[in-house]
Order: structure tokens, then sequence, then C-alpha cells
């Protein structure tokens, strides 16, 4: 007998990529549909999403080129502690690294927004220190 596509059963899974696209993955059978604990991550090259948490953290602790297409790469969650290991494609190592430097980018903007906004405030203090004469020349 054969089965046409409004006969059988299927399944529709929303997933969000990470430039916020929304689309639906049609299953057609109960068997083709990921695992539960695939359903975290949206993609397959979104390494940088837990496989148990799903936090948008993980890093990389190890990574080396396991073949011409392929990488062998240790992710490591800081929130959970899951410690995820495989091999990857090329695509989803170069994803990967790809967020790991926008990570880094917003590491650095937000450490040069709080070193100002330090400085700024020792600034202050000192000028105020200076105006009321609680800073004499013998303090240098």
């Amino acid at each position: 007998m054969e089965h046409h596509q409004s006969d059988r059963e299927h399944f529709v899974k929303k997933v969000v990529l990470p430039s916020g696209k929304t689309i639906e993955v049609v299953y057609f059978d109960e068997h083709d549909a990921p695992p539960a604990s695939e359903a975290r991550v949206d993609r397959a090259c979104d390494l940088h999403v837990c496989v148990q948490c799903a936090s948008h953290l993980a890093y990389p602790t190890t990574w080396a080129e396991a073949s011409d297409d392929n990488w062998s790469v240790t992710i490591r969650c800081p929130e959970c502690e899951t410690v995820r290991e495989g091999e990857f494609s090329q695509e989803a190592v170069e994803a990967f690294d790809e967020e790991l430097d926008a990570g880094t980018d917003a590491l650095t903007a937000d450490y040069r927004r709080l070193m100002r906004a330090n400085m700024a405030d020792e600034v202050e203090r000192f000028a105020a220190a200076l105006d009321v004469g609680a800073v004499l020349p013998e303090d240098f």
C-alpha cells in the first residue's frame, strides 16, 4: 500500500535559528522525530548551546582536526557542568568559532565600559578630594 503525505501522521517542530528566524520542520513518521535530548539544540552547528540545560555559554575545552572535513571537539557548559565530546563538521565548527568571537567581542566591550566607569568614579573622587584640600603635596 502506498502512503500519501496527507495519509501519514506527522510531527512539527518549530526551530528558532540564531538569526532569530523561525522555521518549522515536519517529520512524517514518529520515529523520524528528534529525541527529546536533541530538541533543545536548534541546529547541529549550535555547538555553543548546551545539550543538557540549553545555556548559550558552552565553550570548547579541546579541539583537534579529526579528518579533512571533521573536528573532534570537547565542549563544556559552565552553568550545569555538562561535558560533551564529538566529531563535528567544518561548517559547524566554523559557526561555533564565530559565536566564540562574538562572545569575546561582547566581553571585551563590557570590560571596557566597566573600566571607563571605574576610572570616571576615581577621577570624581580625586577631584572632590582636591576641592576640599584632602590631598596634599606630601601625599605624593
